[in-house]
């Protein structure tokens, strides 16, 4: 590739581009008109001359443009891959930047609250319901296994070992990035149907099975109800309060803190279904029975549509509500802002 200039490997870039599109020899006037070079039709004739001696492109006929040679094909698709691999590295530099400031912000959002307010606080990490296929990214670990990286929306990641029956080198590998991108990226799981699922394995080729352990990992992601992630905070902020403070009402929410799957049923509004907006439980009213002595307040925020997370605070019955709708609308507002802008700059 060193041997190209910069203006050469335009103009042969303009010709394999034009050359697949019509399937017509390429002359210098279209080049002309195709690229930014800016360059007479003399010029451009002379570079495509030196570009013939080269090897990267052939005269069919006398007085026809020119088509791309074997060596040009190569240069366009090594050209490409280098490309498509600066993306992929890019990618996954934002993807683990954000996952860790995502995490970051949301144990700031509970500390604050628990402060702010002199109640115990719980955050969830966002979940995806329904989420589109953003990103998918293919490594290899080792001669049998593959590790694909699959990114929905809202930038939630999820990993997938996946057991290959062959070694796959680095070309094929961003082959199978490439096409895995350009046909699934933007879709939700029911969007990828059995036609979407046979053209791509027919695009793999002899890789087909390796596409279809992909798919299979995508649908995982998709449909996995993995342990969902929460931040708490100011759960000893509960004795402050003396209905709260004798020993079974204190065990009963110390318990309900450390219960993953209790504290899921606060934040899917106790019917697995993500909740909307602010919601204000009391006593009773609670999903969670071991807060039937308390109130609970909640508010949901968003990373894009089918991405949700949730923020509840929870205090005596006799909490300050006023005081605690207005720092969730507050957060809510925040945290909308903040996420929305980062998703923004993918």
């Amino acid at each position: 590739m060193n041997e190209l200039s910069e203006r050469q490997v335009k103009i042969l870039n303009v010709i394999i581009r034009t050359y697949m599109k019509t399937g017509e020899p390429v002359g210098s006037r279209t080049i002309s008109k195709e690229s930014d070079l800016h360059l007479s039709s003399a010029t451009i004739r002379n570079e495509m001359s030196d570009l013939e001696e080269m090897g990267y492109i052939v005269q069919p006929h006398t007085s026809a443009g020119r088509i791309p040679s074997d060596k040009g094909y190569r240069f366009y698709v090594d050209q490409l891959m280098l490309e498509k691999e600066h993306e992929v590295s890019e990618m996954k530099e934002f993807v683990i930047e954000k996952t860790e400031k995502m995490e970051q912000v949301l144990k700031t959002i509970a500390k604050l609250l628990a402060a702010n307010t002199n109640y115990a606080t719980v955050v969830s990490a966002p979940q995806t319901h329904r989420g589109k296929v953003k990103f998918i990214q293919l490594s290899t670990v080792d001669q049998d296994q593959v590790l694909a990286t699959i990114m929905l929306d809202g930038n939630i990641v999820k990993n997938k070992i996946i057991r290959v029956s062959e070694e796959l080198d680095q070309e094929t590998m961003l082959k199978l990035n490439i096409l895995l991108n350009g046909s699934l990226n933007g879709l939700t799981l029911e969007e990828i149907n059995l036609v979407t699922i046979a053209r791509l394995k027919e695009q793999a080729g002899i890789h087909s099975e390796v596409v279809g352990s992909v798919l299979d990992a995508v649908a995982e992601a998709v449909q996995e109800d993995e342990e969902l992630e929460i931040y708490t905070s100011g759960a000893t902020n509960i004795f402050r309060y003396p209905e709260l403070s004798d020993s079974e009402s204190a065990r009963d929410l110390i318990s309900a803190f450390e219960e993953k799957q209790e504290l899921r049923n606060l934040f899917s509004g106790g019917d697995g279904e993500p909740g909307t907006g602010i919601q204000v439980y009391i006593g009773n009213e609670s999903p969670i029975q071991r807060m039937k002595d308390c109130s609970v307040v909640t508010a949901t925020y968003e990373l894009g549509e089918g991405i949700h997370g949730t923020v509840g605070i929870v205090g005596p019955k006799r909490m300050d509500y006023r005081m605690v709708v207005d720092n969730l609308k507050t957060l809510k507002v925040q945290l909308d802002e903040i996420f929305n802008k980062k998703e923004e700059k993918t």
